[in-house]
C-alpha cells in the first residue's frame, strides 16, 4: 500500500473530507521519516453527528435476527480474508509489529467475526421453572443501545473487531475510536467493513485526541455502554465519566503478568516459553510475562538459560519475514521504557541483558530496544510494581511456592499468570491461590482463544469478561417475562 490514507473519520455511511480540517501526521516507528497517513482531528460536533447516526440505525439492525445479523459478519470476515496482507503490511508499518505476528493478529480478527457470527443462532435467554405449574417463565435480551468502543494500540486489528463483533452480533451499533497510533489501521480496516456491505449507521469511525473525541463519547447521553481497552489511570476516568450518567462500562486495562518456575519445572521449555511472552511484540501486550518468579533452588540455572536466549535475539526490521523483535510503537514509549530500567538500576537491580537503545545503522531511525532482562530486582521496587510494556523481564527469587504466590500477588493487577512445574499439587494451589483471571500452566501468559472469556482481577479490569459467550453479559439487557394462561 503506497497511499498516504488521509480518510481516517467514517460517519453515517461515508468519509468525512479532510478537506479544511485539522489533520496530525503519522510517522512509522521503524523509520521515523517513513509517513504512514494523516488522521482527521474531529470535534465534539461531529462526535454528536456520529451518535446521532448510530441511533438512527440501531431500530432496523436490531430488529434483524441474529442469523441476518450473523450473514453480514460472516462477509466482513471474507473481506478482510482476502486483504489480510495489505492489511498486516499497513499494522507493521504504522505501529511497528513484527509482519509475522501481524498476519496472526489479522487472522483472529477474521476468526472472531466467523465466531460471533455463529452466536447469532444462539440461544439468548432461558426458560424457568414457575412456581405456580401452569406459567411460562422466561428471560431474553435486548441490545444494549449504542455502544462506544475506545480501543488500544497495541492490537489495532484483533481488539478493535473483539470488541466489535459481539457489539453487532447482539443488534447494537457502534461507534467506535482508535488510539492515535492505530488510527491508520483502523481506517483500512473501516474501509474493508464498509466494502463488505455492512449496513449504513452501523458503525462509525471517529479519528481524534481522546481529550476531544474520547471525553465527548464518555459524556455523550446518547452512548449507553463504553467498552474501553488502554491504561489504568485513562480507564479509572472512563469509570468516572461513565458510572456520573449510569452508562454500563467494561474497562480492560494494564498487567504486571508473572511466570512462576519451581523447581521440578523442565527449564529448558520455562526458558522459551517466558522469552516469547516477555518479547514478542516488544513486550507491548497487557498479557506479556514482565517477572519470572524462580524457586530459589534452580534460580542460577533459569537466569542462564533466559540471558543466553535474550542475547540470541536479533533486532530487525519488522517488514523482514523472518524478523522477531522489532521497534516500540513511539518516542514515547521509548523514552519511558529506558528510563524505567535506567532508574531501576540507580534503585539497585542489576542489567543481565540487553538496557539499552539500538542505534547503529538503519536503527537511529527507529525506536528500537534491546531484549532487556535484570535481576536483583526487590519486591516493591518501580521494575516489579509498574506495567513497563517494553521488552524487558525482570527476575525474583523465591524460597517455595507459598512464597511465589505471594510475590506474584504483590502487585496492584491481576490479568495473567503462568506456573511451570510437574506436580499436580502445585497447580491447584496455584490456581486457587493466585489473583489472576487468566492462568496458564506451562504456558505463555500472553494468548488466549476467541471462544474463552478474557478478563483479569483487581486493576486489571471492571470485573467483567470480554470475548467468548461472556461478552453477552455486557453487551445485552436482561428481561424477565412471565407469561400466565
Amino acid at each position: 500500500m503506497t497511499t498516504v490514507i488521509e480518510r481516517t473519520a467514517y460517519v453515517d455511511g461515508g468519509w468525512i473530507d479532510p478537506e479544511g480540517r485539522q489533520l496530525k501526521e503519522h510517522y512509522s516507528p521503524l523509520d521515523s521519516s517513513i509517513l504512514v497517513g494523516r488522521s482527521l482531528q474531529l470535534t465534539a460536533a461531529d462526535v454528536d453527528l456520529a451518535v446521532q447516526a448510530a441511533g438512527l440505525a440501531l431500530p432496523g439492525w436490531a430488529g434483524l435476527s441474529g442469523g441476518e445479523r450473523g450473514a453480514y459478519l460472516f462477509k466482513a470476515a471474507q473481506k478482510i480474508e482476502e486483504h489480510a496482507q495489505e492489511l498486516a503490511d499497513l499494522l507493521t508499518l504504522e505501529m511497528g509489529k513484527p509482519i509475522g505476528e501481524a498476519r496472526g493478529e489479522v487472522n483472529r480478527a477474521v476468526v472472531l467475526l466467523r465466531y460471533y457470527a455463529g452466536e447469532g443462532l444462539r440461544s439468548v435467554g432461558e426458560v424457568l421453572p414457575a412456581t405456580d405449574g401452569v406459567s411460562h417463565l422466561y428471560t431474553t435480551r435486548v441490545p444494549l443501545g449504542v455502544v462506544g468502543l475506545i480501543t488500544p494500540w497495541n492490537f489495532p486489528a484483533a481488539i478493535p473487531v473483539w470488541k466489535m463483533a459481539p457489539a453487532l452480533i447482539f443488534g447494537n451499533t457502534v461507534v467506535w475510536k482508535p488510539a492515535e497510533h492505530a488510527t491508520i489501521t483502523a481506517s483500512y480496516l473501516m474501509q474493508l467493513l464498509e466494502a463488505s456491505g455492512l449496513p449504513r449507521g452501523i458503525v462509525q469511525l471517529v479519528s481524534g485526541s481522546g481529550s476531544v473525541v474520547g471525553q465527548r463519547m464518555l459524556e455523550h447521553p446518547g452512548i449507553t455502554g463504553i467498552s474501553f481497552t488502554g491504561s489504568d489511570a485513562v480507564g479509572r476516568t472512563v469509570a468516572q465519566a461513565a458510572s456520573a450518567r449510569h452508562a454500563k462500562y467494561q474497562l480492560e486495562m494494564g498487567g504486571k503478568n508473572a511466570s512462576v518456575v519451581l523447581a521440578d519445572a523442565d527449564l529448558g521449555r520455562a526458558a522459551d516459553t517466558i522469552i516469547s511472552a516477555a518479547m514478542r511484540s516488544a513486550g507491548q501486550k497487557c498479557t506479556a510475562t514482565s517477572r519470572v518468579i524462580v524457586e530459589k533452588s534452580v534460580k542460577a540455572e533459569l537466569t542462564a538459560l533466559l540471558v543466553e536466549r535474550a542475547q540470541r535475539i536479533k533486532l530487525s526490521d519488522p517488514r523482514e519475514g523472518d524478523c522477531y523483535l522489532g521497534p516500540v510503537v513511539s518516542k514515547r514509549q521509548y523514552d519511558s521504557i529506558l528510563g524505567m530500567v535506567e532508574q531501576g538500576i540507580r534503585e539497585g537491580a542489576r542489567l543481565l541483558a540487553g538496557g539499552r537503545a539500538r542505534t547503529e545503522g538503519g536503527f537511529g531511525k527507529g525506536y528500537y530496544i534491546e531484549p532487556t532482562i535484570l535481576d536483583g530486582v526487590a519486591p516493591n521496587s518501580l521494575l516489579a510494581q509498574e506495567e513497563i510494556f517494553g521488552p524487558v523481564l525482570v527476575i525474583l527469587e523465591a524460597d517455595d511456592l507459598e512464597h511465589a504466590i505471594e510475590l506474584a500477588n504483590h502487585v496492584r493487577y491481576g490479568l495473567a499468570a503462568a506456573l511451570f512445574t510437574q506436580s499436580q499439587k502445585s497447580i491447584h494451589r496455584f490456581v486457587n491461590a493466585i489473583e489472576a483471571g487468566l492462568i496458564k500452566i506451562n504456558g505463555e501468559t500472553a494468548g488466549v482463544e476467541p471462544q474463552a472469556p478474557f478478563g483479569g482481577m483487581k486493576l486489571s479490569s471492571s470485573y467483567s469478561r470480554e470475548q467468548g459467550r461472556a461478552a453477552i453479559e455486557f453487551f445485552t439487557q436482561v428481561k424477565t417475562v412471565a407469561v400466565t394462561p
